[in-house]
């Protein structure tokens, strides 16, 4: 059964269309990628699901539980269950980490238990990180970490991961697959928005993006055999003239 359904999906921005007609479906409780190079129009994808400002003048439509969610705020969506964890995770200056995971946790039985089981689980030591700020002091590898604990704790039913292996080192890495791991196995959702192999891997069913199209879909594998052997770095002919970033 399909939790999240893309139909007939564009974005246009310059005048250009950076997402042009995607169908897609997400079938629920699986681990699916869209795997493409830089500039396929992975991020974008992300970002127009979540609703954030820019990415809200859709054609076609974007289905939840099989209810349209195209006209909702990003605050709606995700008290609906669908949440986005950024490429780069966001500092907030004199904010706890305790806080921060536990903001979505308020009224919860024992929420301080699953903070700290949060943090256990993606290689974080609660004693020694619970009371440290989410500010410049952490690197981007434990921010991604802990933007990913606070996610766990949340147990969304569909997770969105941007780039989760971008500034995580080889020992970090492997944190965050069995945090992947967690989710499914707690019955959410996951989309990685990726264009490494070794994050597809860990997916069951994928989508090929490129130039803001769906090129191909089906198994892992199928997807990784191409995407590894024959999809090479290419420019999105698409993207806008003023802003020539990863899309």
């Amino acid at each position: 059964m399909s939790i999240l359904q893309i139909r007939d999906l564009e974005l246009r921005l310059s005048g250009k269309p950076i997402l042009d007609g995607l169908t897609m479906d997400f079938m629920e409780n699986k681990v699916h990628a869209v795997v493409g190079p830089n500039g396929a129009g992975k991020s974008t994808l992300a970002q127009t699901i979540m609703g954030l400002s820019g990415y809200r003048e859709i054609s076609g439509d974007i289905l939840f539980q099989g209810e349209s969610i195209r006209e909702l705020e990003p605050d709606e969506r995700a008290r609906k269950g669908i949440t986005l964890a950024w490429q780069e995770p966001a500092r907030f200056e004199g904010l706890r980490i305790r806080d921060f995971i536990g903001a979505s946790l308020r009224g919860k039985e024992k929420a301080g238990d699953l903070v700290f089981d949060a943090l256990k689980k993606v290689g974080m030591e609660p004693s020694i990180y619970l009371d440290r700020a989410v500010d410049r002091t952490l690197s981007g590898g434990e921010r991604k970490k802990i933007e990913l604990a606070s996610i766990l704790a949340m147990k969304p039913k569909v997770a969105i991961l941007d780039e989760p292996d971008s500034g995580i080192d080889i020992d970090s890495l492997e944190h965050i697959f069995e945090a992947v791991k967690l989710l499914r196995k707690g019955g959410t959702t996951v989309l990685l928005i990726t264009h490494s192999m070794a994050v597809l891997e860990q997916a069951e069913h994928a989508f090929l993006l490129c130039c803001g199209k769906v090129q191909d879909e089906g198994p892992t594998k199928k997807i990784g055999d191409y995407f590894g052997k024959k999809c090479v770095p290419c420019s999105h002919k698409n993207l806008p003239e003023a802003n020539g970033d990863e899309r």
